[in-house]
């Protein structure tokens, strides 16, 4: 290749980039008048036919793929604009976003939901990951649910990623995280229809793996009657029905999945795996475009849909002589490919979407009607081969890591549409293994399409309320078991056990396990990972108001309480602590970690300190703190950064939840004036002169571990009444003197400055003195 011919060509690859779509078909088109040898060629029509489809000459551009295919057959490398081009065109036409209803709509649209099953959209009892009922939940680090199958799919050690945050939990012992008890069994009690249809689901996968593909069927058609409006329940048995040659059953269920959840791209695939299996390659080909617009990363699609393309695009051969692709219809359908996108209709009669259930032959051999292959199914879960009749594959092999049963929406986005929340009135259960009547599942699993549908339009269908029954709601169901009250900010552990998030810290503080089934907590308590259960707090909030608002009141109050620093101020009893000088603390004992967790949750980031005192418990006077830093440890241990405030003296010693409290009033220095002033400044700077004299005799060693400590002295104050507590460098000279406990508490005690100053005047010279004997 010549250089100007490759200067042409990047100068068309520039254009393209650009968008000069017209400059970019000109250029290639004179490089091919130019001799270029056959794989060249084709290299150069593919580009010109891009360009000048993103160009809007569409029929010239078909027209040249076409020619394009003649040297070769186009793989998909070479479909990969053309697809980016039909995608674009269809979001620019609307299909695939979801519009904004009127409010007044949505409640209509609610109001006519008649199943709280995961078939409308992102209500609060859905696994996030599979798209279904939650089905043995089991909680993550980050308060999300989901399903305990989706959690175990999860591949060894890689880190399970929330589909509701996307928050990335480092969960290294899957196996560890176990069903959240409560949770579970909340669930069943309040939505036995759910779990039953999810129940039901269950046993039809395990039946599908096991081959027995029509018992499958069977589970699956009592589920659907069960729970008529469940998409995902009509998209597994859609996948039933392909592997039964039953493609137009299959297709049905598809279309029945797509009005139930019109922005699930998975249904969307559904229905384009059956229209191939039915030999409508062109419908196909829409509904992977379409799958594509709602979910641009579906890989399987987007083969497809790139196979599709090159088999249109193909030479037209003798044997075939109709195989042309409409493509105004493929770019001008907004009418036609928008239809699977419509939102349910809340007054559709059930039979618009009810199971199609009559017989239909199975196609002879020869048939363009391909099975599908359950080789082909996704390795989410890892099935077997499908039953011995599925066994010829599909002219595209389009199936792989697609059609799974189930719970095989893992991995899947979740739908860009939401619908309404519906929760349904429903009859008790006996028991949970409890099957619906062998009479309803004789006649149901024979039963005609037309049968099915007036079952469902004339008898009552089992639940069919707007709210959870009224007798099902027993708040006992959601107390705490260590406080006996309702739950407030629930915390569910790995090993599947909720509480209070303050109740669940007080127990940490004492030993790290579980207080009820005493597992080993010590990893859960080093993450500190404390993240409320959000369907539980969801519950309480909807079917609780009451309790709640009340429960919520009671925490308030008992937080305003915690944050009074006149009456029941905590009081940490250790040593003595001085206005403006630190104190670093280290917290290890159960009661005091609970008081300094208090403090910054109050938002007071204060408590006094106090000496211990063998007959009323501590002194009488001490200092508040204030709380600057905490460093926690994976222990639970803590080390404190304080700093001295205001002195105080106790009116009322107390205690609560182990740790002391008391009522207490602040001092302060006494000012004086006039010639008392005047004495005051002159006998301030003799001592600190005197102080100073005394600090600068030390050790250089000692000075060192002084100041690292306390750091350095202060400096002298110009007005030694300023601050209500004195001087700074007196409290910081009080701390670093070898003085004990007990003599240094009356300085703390003193409101007259000038006695202060006359004390440490005393203790100077008596150090003085020692040194001069020594």
């Amino acid at each position: 290749m010549s250089t100007e011919t490759q200067a042409m060509l990047q100068l068309a690859a520039e254009a393209f980039h650009l968008k000069n779509y017209e400059l970019a078909a000109d250029i290639y088109e004179d490089q091919l008048r130019e001799p270029v040898e056959p794989r060249g060629r084709l290299e150069l029509m593919v580009r010109r036919a891009d360009a000048l489809a993103f160009g809007g000459k569409l029929t010239e551009a078909f027209g040249v793929y076409q020619k394009a295919s003649e040297i070769e057959r186009l793989q998909p490398v070479h479909l990969g604009n053309l697809l980016t081009f039909l995608i674009e065109n269809m979001k620019r036409n609307g299909v695939g976003t979801k519009k904004k209803t009127d409010p007044g709509m949505e409640s209509v649209a609610t109001e006519g939901c008649p199943d709280a099953s995961t078939g409308c959209g992102h209500e609060a009892w859905s696994c996030r990951t599979c798209l279904a009922f939650l089905s043995e939940p089991v909680t993550l680090p980050c308060g999300h649910s989901l399903c305990k199958k989706c959690l175990e799919r999860e591949t060894g050690g890689q880190p399970v990623c929330c589909k509701e945050c996307s928050d990335t939990s480092q969960l290294k012992d899957v196996p560890g995280y176990r069903v959240n008890v409560v949770l579970g069994n909340i669930l069943c009690k309040w939505f036995p229809t759910q779990c039953r249809a999810a129940e039901l689901r269950r046993q039809g996968n395990s039946l599908y793996v096991d081959k027995k593909t029509e018992e499958a069927l069977g589970k699956y058609n009592q589920a659907i009657f069960i729970a008529p409006k469940d998409y995902l329940l009509f998209s597994n048995r859609s996948q039933i029905h392909a592997s039964l040659r039953r493609y137009d059953m299959a297709l049905s269920d598809a279309e029945t999945a797509c009005t139930l959840m019109p922005h699930w791209s998975k249904g969307h695939q559904r229905k384009a795996q059956a229209l191939v299996s039915l030999g409508r390659s062109d419908d196909a080909l829409k509904e992977y475009l379409l799958c594509l617009t709602l979910q641009p990363d579906c890989k399987l699609a987007k083969t497809e849909a790139q196979k599709l393309l090159g088999d249109f695009l193909a030479p037209v051969t003798d044997q075939v002589p109709d195989r042309v692709l409409d493509y105004s219809a493929l770019l001008c359908s907004r009418t036609t490919v928008k239809s699977g996108l419509a939102p349910w209709d809340p007054h559709t009669p059930a039979t618009s979407v009810a199971p199609r259930m009559h017989s239909r032959p199975s196609p002879p051999s020869g048939s363009p009607r391909t099975p599908v292959q359950s080789s082909q199914l996704s390795s989410e879960i890892d099935l077997p081969p499908s039953p011995p009749q599925a066994s010829s594959r599909l002219p595209c092999k389009s199936l792989k890591g697609s059609d799974v049963l189930a719970e095989e929406g893992a991995g899947d986005d979740r739908p860009n549409g939401t619908c309404c929340r519906h929760l349904l009135k429903r009859k008790r259960w006996s028991t949970e293994e409890e099957v619906v009547e062998d009479k309803r599942s004789t006649n149901e699993e024979g039963a005609t399409g037309s049968d099915v549908c007036k079952k469902l339009k004339s008898e009552p269908m089992i639940g069919a309320c707007n709210s959870v029954v009224g007798d099902l709601i027993d708040p006992t169901d959601l107390e705490c078991s260590l406080c006996m009250r309702l739950y407030y900010e629930p915390v569910t552990t790995p090993c599947g056990h909720t509480f209070c998030l303050k109740c669940l810290e007080r127990c940490l503080d004492h030993n790290p396990q579980c207080p009820l089934c005493k597992q080993e907590l010590s990893q859960f308590l080093a993450e500190r990972s404390y993240c409320k259960t959000s369907l539980m707090e969801s519950l309480i909030s909807t079917y609780l108001p009451a309790d709640l608002t009340e429960r919520s009141k009671v925490y308030h109050e008992e937080m305003a309480e915690f944050s009074n620093l006149n009456q029941n101020v905590p009081i940490f009893v250790c040593t003595m602590a001085f206005p403006t000088v630190p104190c670093p603390l280290h917290i290890f004992e159960p009661c005091y970690r609970l008081m300094i967790r208090r403090c910054m949750e109050t938002g007071t980031r204060c408590f006094g300190m106090c000496l211990g005192d063998e007959a009323k418990g501590f002194a009488d006077y001490g200092c508040l703190l204030e709380i600057r830093n905490v460093e926690v440890f994976a222990d639970g241990r803590s080390v404190v950064d304080c700093i001295g405030r205001r002195r105080f003296k106790v009116n009322q010693h107390r205690q609560q939840d182990g740790y002391n409290t008391a009522d207490i009033e602040y001092l302060e220095d006494v000012k004086v004036e006039g010639t008392a002033e005047k004495d005051l400044q002159t006998l301030h700077d003799a001592v600190y002169d005197h102080a100073l004299v005394w600090v600068n005799s030390l050790k250089p060693d000692q000075k060192e571990r002084i100041v690292a400590h306390f750091g350095p002295m202060p400096e002298k104050d110009s007005d030694p009444q300023a601050s209500p507590n004195g001087p700074s460098w007196c409290w910081w000279l009080l701390a670093v003197l070898p003085l004990d406990g007990r003599a240094q508490l009356p300085f703390v005690a003193l409101t007259s400055l000038q006695d202060r100053l006359h004390g440490i005047r005393r203790v100077l010279l008596f150090m003085a003195r020692n040194t001069r004997h020594r």
